[in-house]
Order: structure tokens, then sequence, then C-alpha cells
């Protein structure tokens, strides 16, 4: 008596078909059907061999209702997991963009900076509530509706986790108002947040300083050299070796923005800063020695340049003599703008409109403007046809003019040019005298190239 054959194996609960999805979460509903589909058409396992006896009743298994507030997608563990994976990922949400409100700022004619703080973004991100102070932000500024920063504004940002600068040095044509959109973007969250900038250029009240000095600060970037605790400290070493106190920052820029090279990356090299000061006083002594001749001549020899004072700038900055540069600046005048009056006509008798325009004939211009080109032109091909029609030698006069042993070479050619068209259009014809020789080199035997011809008289290559 044989075994009965085993019993069929409960069936496997599945997922639906169609499990609910969301445009975040249809790559990974896609992917569970796709696992789902390859469970399904997977074949069962082998049976196992029981032991000989009696039947065993088989129960099959009920299958698992979802209970309340369950996903929909049960059954087994691995096709369940797989399902509320991907209804996770579907019912994710985007982070939310939020808008800060406008800042206004001012600017006069000279230097500009503007800190992008991070702690500001990120209260934004989070709702007014800082969860992560070391979360890495990002930071893009552009112009409003526009691609691209205006030709007076720079930005700078180091490193993620560094704060963000606009700076520049708006001149007498940028006066008016600028309107910059920072974006700001958390790398931790994905979360964004942008803020207007509403930027006022308004004229400095003392005007441009007439003298101004353009130093080169060798150990910094120009992030470094952007906030006020550093640019008041420049002007502190400034005010030393310049003898007065009423200095101010006009410019910063960055070596790289001069033509600069960009430094190894190697711990202590720096790009380089550019920093401008001016001053209504005088140049001291000491900076008229520094760009002295005999100091750019030191310069070009690889010394240091005369300075009869001490370099006040150390230890914080490290200034390159060799590139300083002194301007004096000459006040240039405001021109006056325009009168307006009271707006009420004075007592002078009414109002006189200006009498109509006098009608102007227009044919002798016309007649000019088209007869005197087309004259010129006619004049012009009468001549080009005279040099080119009545100036001509002629070919008898040229032939008279021309030696005869050229003439001779010269119908030769042209006689070998007529046989090799003739060899051309049909094989039949007798072997070209071009192609005959005329001597032996090696014997040095002469023999005439005409002496078995039958076909007629020819004329030799060279006359006899």
């Amino acid at each position: 008596m044989e075994p009965p054959p085993p019993p069929p194996p409960p069936p496997a609960a599945l997922c639906p078909p169609r499990c609910p999805q969301s445009p975040l979460g249809l790559s990974s509903a896609r992917s569970f059907l796709f696992l789902s589909r390859a469970s399904a058409s997977a074949p069962p396992p082998p049976p196992q061999p029981r032991p000989w006896g009696p039947p065993t009743p088989v129960r099959s298994a009920p299958l698992p209702v979802p209970a309340p507030g369950s996903p929909p997608c049960g059954g087994a563990p691995p096709a369940a997991a797989l399902c509320t994976l991907a209804l996770g990922v579907a019912r994710a949400t985007v982070p939310e963009h939020r808008v800060l409100p406008d800042l206004r700022l001012s600017a006069e004619t000279g230097v500009f900076v503007h800190e992008l703080e991070r702690e500001l973004f990120l209260e934004a991100f989070s709702g007014g509530e800082v969860e992560d102070d070391d979360a890495p932000v990002t930071f893009r500024a552009h112009l409003w509706d526009h691609p691209d920063l205006p030709r007076w504004l720079r930005f700078v940002q180091r490193d993620p986790g560094q704060p963000g600068y606009l700076y520049g040095c708006p001149l007498a044509p940028e006066l008016g108002t600028h309107s910059v959109q920072v974006l700001a973007y958390n790398r931790h969250t994905f979360a964004t947040a942008s803020q207007r900038l509403v930027i006022s250029v308004t004229p400095a009240p003392g005007g441009d300083a007439p003298f101004q000095a353009e130093f080169l600060v060798g150990d910094r970037n120009v992030e470094e050299l952007l906030p006020e605790a550093a640019r008041d400290l420049f002007l502190l070493g400034s005010s030393g070796v310049w003898g007065r106190g009423d200095l101010h920052v006009i410019n910063v820029t960055s070596a790289l923005d001069r033509g600069g090279r960009v430094p190894l990356p190697i711990e202590g090299r720096r790009e380089g800063v550019y920093v401008q000061v001016g001053s209504h006083s005088p140049f001291s002594p000491c900076l008229a020695s520094a760009v002295s001749p005999q100091s750019r001549s030191r310069c070009h020899r690889g010394q240091r340049p005369l300075a009869s004072c001490y370099d006040t700038f150390a230890p914080h900055f490290s200034i390159r003599w060799c590139n300083l540069t002194l301007l004096q600046v000459q006040p240039s005048p405001t021109p006056p703008g325009p009168l307006w009056g009271p707006g009420i006509l004075g007592d002078g008798g009414d109002f006189e409109p200006p009498s109509p325009a006098v009608a102007r004939e227009l044919l002798p211009s016309f007649l000019v403007t088209l007869l005197v080109p087309l004259a010129v032109a006619a004049l012009l091909a009468l001549l080009l046809g005279h040099l080119m029609c009545c100036r001509r030698e002629g070919v008898e006069k040229r032939d008279l003019e021309t030696s005869d042993l050229q003439l001779f070479h010269h119908s030769s050619i042209a006689g070998d040019s007529r046989e090799l068209r003739l060899m051309a259009s049909s094989r039949a014809v007798p072997r070209p005298l071009s192609t005959l020789p005329m001597f032996n080199v090696r014997t040095g035997q002469r023999c005439d190239p005409m002496g078995n011809l039958g076909h007629g008289a020819r004329a030799p290559l060279l006359p006899q």
C-alpha cells in the first residue's frame, strides 16, 4: 500500500496586487510588487518524507485578517515588511520651504559686507527651534528674477559649516536699490528657506577719500577679513603705519579675482586679500619710502623694501610690501542739478505757440542722392572697359617680342598636350615623340627619333 500524497501547503497570504502609492513611493511600490510576484511564481518546496502510518488529518490554516489600523498588506512576514516599507516611503512628505521676511540694508559707496547667519536659517528650518546646531547649510545668492549677482557684489562661503558673506564695493553708477534673493539649504534634512535682501546704495557723506593705499595680505582668505572685528584690527595696524586715525576700508578683494593662483591644499597656505584703505590725510613718510624707486629695485632683487617705520601689522597680518600701491584720487566735481521754477508763467502776455514748419522741397535732394552714385558708377564702368578692351597689346605684338626658341617650346608643349588628349581618346595612335629617347646615356650614341616613322614629318623637340 502506497502512502497517501502529502497535503498541499497552506496558501501564502500575499499583498493585494495594488498597494496604495504616492508620487514619492512609486519606485518603492513597484519594487515591492516585483518581489511579491517573484515570490508567488516561485515553485513550492519539495514534500518532506513522512513515516509510514495512518494519514494525519490536515487542517487548512485560515487567512489572516488585518486588524483595524494595521497596514493593508498582510501575510508572510517578508512580504508584510516590504509592503510596510513601501507605504512608509509613500507617506513621506516633501521638506517644507519657508520664506523669511524681507530684510532692508543700507550701503554707502565704499565697502559693503553682509553676513548670512546660519542660526537665523536653522531656526527657520525647524519652525523656531534649533534642533541641530552643527547642520551644514549651503547658501546661494542671486538677483531677484535674475540668475547672477550684480557686477559690484560678490558671494563667498568656504564651507557649509561656516556663514556666507555678501560683499562688494558699490560706486556712483550703482546708486539705487538692488534686490537680492538668498536661498539656504539644509544638507541634513533637505529643507530650504529663502530671504529677500533690499540693498539701498547711497553716496558716502564725506565723498571719496583723496588718498588711498592698497595692501596685499598674504596670510588671509577673503572671508577672514570680512567680519567687522577683523577689519577694525586691520585699520588699527594701518593707522600705526599711516600716522592718522581717520581711516576707513574702501574695498576688500580676493587675490584670485586679481589673477592670483589658487594655493596648494597645504596647511598655512592662503589665497591672499587686497585691502584698500582711504583717508583725507596725506601719506606718511613710511608709506612714501615703501613705494620709492629704491624700494622697487630692492623688490626686483628679492629684498625687503625700505621702510622708515615699524610694521604695526605684525603679528596679526603678513603684508607683502612689494605689492603696496598708493593712489591719489582727485575729487570729481558734482554737476549742478536742474533748476525748477514755480511752474507759473510771468506777466508777459498770452502764450504764443510756435509757428508751423515750412514745407520743404525734397525732389532736388532725391535726385542728388540717386543720380550722383549712378554717374560715378557709369564713369568707372567706362574706364574699366577702356583698360580691358582698348589697351590690350595683341597676340601679334606679343609674338614679335618673344624669342623663337621660347615660341618653339610653347608650341611643342601645346602639341604634346594634344597628342596626350588624342591618346586618351583612342589607343590606336603612334607613340608620342616626347617619350622617344634621343641618345643613349651609357654609350652617348645619338639616334634619330623620326627615322623609322612613316606617318609624316615631325618637328624635333630642340632645333638642330
